[in-house]
């Protein structure tokens, strides 16, 4: 994936926290989300909708982190996201890699909202470091990328990448970075259009609504990626691209994150697809390039 060399930045779209001080509680992980390093999360999201909005059994994320947390957040201090003006810088730097991204994914939702006469709503990436606090409550790198409804943000510690690399064996190519965020960005297109709202308590099992939801936002980043150099931003996206994030999307099944880390798959809490789920709805969404063929909830997934 490149990015062309002079097309300018909107760094105003990431909020980059890296390098403050989040504060240094720790804690275990709350409820049953158990998903640890598995990002592409939402289950923030599914906690507060539980219930008809009720907390449901997980408990308020202000009262507790998620994950294992920081080390009293001190981490040494970022080169400043100001340097990210063009393409070029894009091309060289990983933050403003995904300052791009995010610039095409939403310059992308934009275009079909204003098509389908809807108003799309920008919404920033937080780039943060061990711990973040959040609309959702206090969450730390354990968590994953994700996105949280109540402040309208994406949240990720770009360290994910470094963790998905050498805990799962995923090829972190620029691609697969971008299917991450365009994945978040996904959810954030539901909560627009009021999907978030239909997960309520469902929350696991395969034809689980979570589930569903989940596969969506996979099948949203792949109609994204099938436009993705009609933004003016990426100039080359190449099947080889495709391709890793092919690969990403499955090696983050549920099956496949069950079958190594507890020697067994449960599909009844299953809470985001199995591999051949997910990699099956972002080749879906990319195939096709209309978000209309992302509907999740008609049918078996």
């Amino acid at each position: 994936m490149r990015f062309r060399r002079n097309a300018p930045l909107d760094t105003g779209q990431v909020t980059d926290l890296r390098g403050s001080r989040m504060g240094g509680r720790g804690g275990a992980a709350i409820g049953g989300g158990g998903l640890g390093l598995i990002g592409l999360v939402i289950w923030l999201l599914i906690s507060l909708l539980s219930n008809g909005g009720g907390l449901g059994q997980l408990a308020p994320l202000d009262q507790a982190t998620v994950g294992q947390g920081g080390q009293n957040g001190q981490v040494a201090s970022p080169r400043d996201l100001s340097d990210c003006k063009t393409g070029q810088d894009a091309n060289e730097r990983e933050d403003c890699r995904i300052v791009a991204v995010v610039n095409s994914v939403q310059a992308f939702w934009n275009t079909v909202f204003v098509n389908s006469k809807h108003k799309y709503e920008n919404v920033d990436t937080v780039f943060f470091t061990d711990q973040a606090n959040t609309g959702c409550g206090l969450a730390d790198s354990q968590v994953g990328p994700f996105y949280c409804p109540v402040d309208d943000l994406v949240y990720i510690d770009l360290g994910f990448f470094d963790d998905l690399k050498s805990r799962f064996g995923v090829k972190v190519t620029p691609f697969v970075e971008a299917y991450v965020i365009a994945h978040e960005y996904g959810h954030h297109v539901q909560d627009q259009l009021g999907v978030l709202d239909q997960i309520r308590g469902d929350q696991q099992g395969p034809e689980s609504k979570a589930v569903r939801s989940e596969l969506q936002a996979d099948c949203y980043a792949g109609v994204w990626a099938a436009h993705a150099t009609e933004t003016g931003l990426i100039e080359q996206l190449t099947q080889e691209d495709v391709n890793s994030g092919l690969d990403a999307a499955a090696a983050i099944g549920d099956d496949r994150i069950q079958r190594e880390t507890q020697g067994q798959v449960n599909p009844e809490t299953w809470t985001h697809g199995s591999s051949e789920q997910r990699r099956r709805w972002f080749a879906r969404g990319y195939d096709t390039g209309r978000p209309a063929e992302c509907n999740t909830f008609a049918g078996s997934v």
